[in-house]
């Protein structure tokens, strides 16, 4: 008996030693597969990160050899550019107005894919998609030759009913013209994304909602946008933070004109670095500018994880 317990702790210890030893194995394993990740991450986020930092605590002239620790001077100073309060304004009013349209536009697009017959769906989707492929910097030239004073077909078409509007002219004109870019470039891309969320959803609830004689707002309204708030929330948190650091598209259409009413925090920051060549005061603005749009982002996930925690109750 003595003989037969020994050998079963014997077996006990192996089968232990085995699974440690495969344990380790698949650690290493899993760092591996881990580490270009990792390397990729450091290399470029936490290390230029970190560097910004640096960079933001001293007096650091684009070409100038000495860099004296000026800390908390830049930041400091934050509040006294008129030209960042002023771009700090015109980017949030911008991001207010391109978030509501590629919101509602993406999400009405992706209610009527998800209704429609199944041969048009492929051609619509296929249509709405094609603007994605374009790259933003392409899609902006595209537009300044659409909206050309002299050449462009918009202004053609519009002389034709005696019109003609200065399409980057005016403030208004320009920050309506921007916003009809990006429509057109990223409508396509988040009505994708709202329709991976309508399809997530099971076609049971729909029918049992239909057999209790719920209407189609009523099925929307209590149906519909509570089983999508996840997806909605990645595309808010999407929209906004491109939103906030929009940079090329009104770089290469107003170029902040006219009278700088069109320049954004990114293209202020950017101006501060390679126009003024005051590293420093730029990198300030920077880290100001994550911090706010880590703060957002956080707020945003916590009212949807309350929601979610509300509704399970």
């Amino acid at each position: 008996m003595a003989i037969a317990q020994k050998e079963i702790l014997k077996k006990k210890a192996s089968i232990l030693s085995n699974r440690s030893k495969r344990g380790l194995g698949s650690t290493w394993v899993g760092w591996a597969f881990s580490a270009p990740a990792v390397v990729v991450l450091l290399l470029f986020f936490i290390i230029p990160l970190g560097y910004s930092i640096l960079i933001s605590t001293k007096d650091w002239p684009l070409l100038g050899p000495d860099h004296p620790t000026n800390f908390p001077t830049n930041y400091m100073k934050i509040s006294d550019n008129e030209l960042f309060i002023n771009s700090l304004s015109f980017t949030v009013k911008y991001t207010a107005i391109i978030t509501t349209i590629l919101l509602t536009l993406s999400l009405g697009l992706a209610l009527l894919i998800q209704e429609g017959k199944s041969r048009r769906n492929g051609i619509l989707r296929t249509i709405y998609f094609l603007p994605v492929v374009t790259g933003l910097s392409t899609a902006a030239l595209l537009f300044l030759g659409f909206l050309n004073p002299t050449v462009g077909p918009m202004t053609f078409i519009f002389n034709k009913f005696g019109m003609n509007p200065d399409w980057l002219g005016t403030p208004n004109m320009a920050l309506t013209s921007t916003v009809m870019m990006m429509t057109w470039r990223f409508t396509g891309f988040y009505m994708v994304i709202m329709l991976s969320g309508l399809q997530a959803i099971p076609r049971d609830i729909y029918e049992s909602a239909s057999v209790d004689g719920s209407s189609r707002l009523s099925t929307f309204r209590f149906i519909t946008i509570p089983l999508m708030k996840s997806t909605l929330a990645l595309c808010l948190i999407l929209i906004l933070t491109g939103g906030m650091v929009a940079f090329e598209q009104f770089y290469i259409l107003t170029a902040g004109g006219p009278d700088n009413s069109t320049v954004t925090i990114v293209m202020t920051i950017f101006r501060q670095a390679f126009s003024q060549f005051e590293m420093g005061a730029a990198a300030a603005m920077s880290v100001v500018l994550l911090l706010a749009l880590v703060i957002m982002n956080i707020l945003q996930l916590r009212l949807v994880r309350k929601d979610d925690s509300g509704d399970s109750r």
